[in-house]
């Protein structure tokens, strides 16, 4: 049974930091890209970062170079992504999605395309970021 959670959101002051965690089970780790995306009341759903867990390689959208680490830990099948320097426009709810195809996951944060092609989808983690 495929699993991914996504925790680690709350309440914050905007300047705070957040780490938040993609639990993953069910399926080979090593084989997927892993990628956060969030969406914001009223908004759609936007791709922020992805991680290539054979490799490690990582990919942002623009919007959050420089704020967003994501990272992974293989051995826990779990990925993170730091945030800092927080936003008021950050609040959302924040996902977790894998695919085998690096290329989806990069093509889906660039354009905002194919996140119904997504092998799966975890439950979100809602982050509110208080100004």
């Amino acid at each position: 049974d495929v699993q991914l959670q996504a925790s680690g959101g709350g309440l914050v002051q905007a300047g705070g930091s957040l780490r938040l965690s993609c639990t993953t089970s069910g399926f080979t780790f090593d084989d997927y890209t892993i990628g956060w995306f969030r969406q914001a009341p009223g908004k759609e759903r936007e791709g922020v970062s992805c991680i290539s867990s054979s490799d490690g390689m990582t990919y942002y959208a623009d919007s959050v170079k420089g704020r967003f680490t994501i990272s992974s830990d293989n051995a826990k099948n779990t990925v993170y992504l730091q945030i800092n320097s927080l936003k008021p426009e950050d609040t959302a709810v924040y996902y977790c999605a894998a695919d085998r195809s690096w290329n989806l996951l990069v093509m889906a944060i660039v354009t905002g395309t194919s996140l119904r092609a997504m092998d799966y989808w975890g439950k979100g983690t809602l982050v509110t970021v208080s100004s």
